[in-house]
């Protein structure tokens, strides 16, 4: 198994990417579903955050209603670093197991974190870090003519993110995604022969590591 950490600043299209290498098949175990799941009734964070937040976050239908909880989680600085105390431990188990039912497979595993850090290669074990990058001007009209927002909206996240040049210094593959849907899928394409080439090394190396492992006796 090749496991392979995506991510890249709003707007940068990592979602696409993501779609592109399942079709090639890759897995994916995207943070944004498992961060749902969590908080789900039954899931590991849902009790917790009523506890701490209180009943006035839980929806008719017995969810968590997300507003209402970033109302009062992100009210303060000390409030959401609860609420990240809570969810984000949660998460992360999520994410390890999820990995981990595909040891000593052959599978190409993509693990899409809109938030990775360093320390996500040693937390999730990573064999590789990809980043989509596009300009910040680029990445701007997206989210102003694909995905709705407002400028104020979508430039305050934007700025409240990490830099292009922090993201890009964790990389070990950047992918340009400054171009049309076209040029995306050949990029992709060259992406995919690059990950199927790790994928043999990691392989060529496991074995290489078996064979001299010492023999019993």
């Amino acid at each position: 198994m090749l496991a392979v950490g995506l991510t890249g600043g709003i707007g940068s299209g990592k979602s696409a990417v993501a779609d592109l290498l399942v079709a090639r098949g890759a897995v994916l175990i995207d943070a944004d579903q498992v961060a749902r799941d969590v908080v789900a009734p039954g899931g590991p964070a849902y009790q917790p955050l009523i506890d701490r937040f209180g009943p006035g976050i839980v929806a008719a239908d017995g969810t968590i209603d997300r507003p209402a909880l970033a109302a009062l989680a992100f009210a303060d600085e000390e409030r959401r670093l609860e609420l990240n105390a809570i969810t984000h431990p949660a998460i992360g188990i999520a994410m390890i197991e999820a990995r981990d039912a595909h040891e000593g497979t052959d599978d190409v595993v993509v693990l899409a974190i809109p938030l990775l850090k360093a320390l996500h290669r040693e937390t999730v074990r990573l064999d590789v870090v990809v980043v989509v990058d596009c300009p910040t001007d680029i990445a701007l009209e997206r989210l102003l003519g694909q995905r709705g927002f407002d400028r104020s909206d979508a430039e305050a996240r934007i700025r409240s993110q990490i830099s292009r040049e922090e993201r890009c210094e964790e990389a070990d593959f950047i992918l340009d995604n400054s171009g049309d849907r076209a040029a995306l899928e050949l990029k992709v394409a060259g992406l995919w022969d690059w990950l199927q080439a790790q994928a043999a090394r990691k392989q060529a190396r496991t074995s290489a590591d078996a064979g001299r492992a010492p023999r019993p006796g």
